[in-house]
This record gives structure tokens, sequence and C-alpha cells, in this order.
């Protein structure tokens, strides 16, 4: 899909796991500053490993990574960790550390950015803590600083999550599956807070999303991957029948193309 001067470049990126699966078959894929794109596909398409291959979670078999210009791929581990602040990191899980307080989880943002002994007794900077309390105040909860991970809902620890991940000031957000585990509800509440978090501050995104109605509903841009492969890439109105099947395989998928609506307007008029 043509867009502005690349913030992240992917270039030929292959994974091939000692198994002999080929989970990445020379992606190319190109995203600009500031831009929100869904990433879509059956699982085992490859959707987790290209995230975990742009920050190097999990390391390429073949291809580059570029962020910002530079080379992520051919980094030394120092110069990896400098690298990987400007790449926010979101779980599906939410990879809280569950008995340290809701502040402590987020100031961990911060962590690439403190010397060893300030981080292991956890003492941050002023304007650190303050920032941290801004954030938690701007998603509601700042009320629940003092409160352990343990003691929040699901939709309370991603909110967590995410802000651990703005801490760190990164240019690109690599979220994986940020509403598996939530109820529709509160995945509709994650999503629009993710897209309004990245334009307020200039952000990319890269969400991997299985639900198809939520990645139309908020991401500017859709990527499909098929078998490691991507099979679709453009706007989330072009995402039709034709395309999902492209994608994901035969299927009627009337349905899942439907606005929420259309969903609540037959569910009344049933209802009535």
């Amino acid at each position: 899909m043509p867009g502005d001067a690349a913030l992240l470049s992917v270039e030929g990126l292959s994974k091939r796991y000692p198994t002999g699966d080929l989970a990445l078959d020379d992606v190319d894929l190109q995203v600009p500053a500031g831009q929100v794109m869904a990433l879509i596909g059956p699982s085992g398409a490859g959707k987790s490993t290209l995230i975990r291959c742009v920050n190097r979670l999990v390391e390429p078999s073949a291809g580059r990574v570029r962020l910002e210009g530079e080379e992520i791929t051919g980094l030394g581990a120092t110069a990896l960790r400098r690298a990987r602040r400007r790449m926010g990191m979101i779980f599906q899980e939410y990879a809280l550390v569950e008995r340290l307080t809701v502040m402590e989880n987020v100031l961990s943002g911060r962590l690439g950015y403190t010397g060893f002994w300030a981080s292991w007794f956890r003492r941050f900077p002023r304007r650190d803590v303050e920032q941290a309390f801004r954030l938690l105040d701007r998603v509601g909860l700042a009320h629940m600083a003092d409160k352990r991970a343990d003691a929040l809902s699901g939709g309370q620890r991603q909110r967590v999550g995410i802000l651990r991940a703005l801490m760190q000031d990164p240019a690109l957000l690599l979220v994986d599956e940020p509403t598996a585990s939530l109820d529709p509800r509160t995945s509709r509440q994650i999503m629009r807070l993710l897209v309004e978090l990245c334009e307020e501050r200039g952000l990319a995104a890269i969400i991997n999303i299985h639900d198809v109605a939520l990645a139309r509903d908020f991401a500017r841009r859709i990527v499909g991957l098929r078998a490691g492969r991507i099979v679709f890439d453009g706007p989330p109105e072009a995402l039709d029948a034709e395309v999902l099947t492209r994608i994901y395989g035969e299927e009627d998928w009337s349905r899942a193309l439907r606005r929420p609506e259309e969903e609540d307007a037959e569910e009344a008029a049933t209802a009535a």
C-alpha cells in the first residue's frame, strides 16, 4: 500500500525454525510514521513471528529490518537494547509483574534508560514518576497506582501494559493480540484507546489481531498474512469477501463483514 517515507522497513524477511517449518517467507513491508496497521490472518500464518522478528525477540533467518533508517537485524547486544527502546511491545497476556504495583509496572518501561542499581531498587527520576501519573490519569487508572497488578481486571491489565510500552517513548508499538483475552466491549475500548494514543503521540503501530471486525473498525491499513506471505495490503474498506477468502479460505463472510450497528439493528428488530 503506498504511503509516506517509512518509519519501519522490512525487506525479504524469512524465518525457518529448526523443525523445518517456514513461518515467514520473503516478507516486504513498510510502515510510515504515525500509521496504525492491523495484521490479520489464520493461526500459524506468521503474525506473531513477524512482530517478534521486528524487535528480534525471534531471530530472522534472512532479510533486513530497518527502524528510522537503522538496520536492526545487524545490531549487537548493546545496540539492540538501545534500539528496542524505540519499539514498545504490548503482549496478549499483559506480561505484568503480578506482585508489583500498577505504578511500578508502568515505570518498568523506563528500565532501558535507567542504571542497574537504580532499576534494582526501583528508583526512578521524578520526571518519570510524573509522566507515569499523567498516563495513568489519561486511562482512568490514577486511583489504582498503588494496587498490585494481580488485583486488576483483564482490561485494566492491558491498559497498564500499554502505558508501560509508552513509558519507553517509542516510535513504534508492536501489539500482539491485545484483545484475545477480553470480552467484546472491553476489546473495543482497548482498540479505541490504542488508536487514540497513537494519534495523540504520532506513533505507528502494528497490531496482530484475530478479530476482523475490530481490525476494520479501528485500523487505517490492514495487512493479511497466509502461510508466511502477505496476500493483502490495503485499506479496511477493501476487505471484502473475496479478500477474506484469499486470507483465510472459503467461508460465508457475510456476517463477518457487517458493521456493529447493523448487528444491533437486527437484534432490536428480532426482539420487537
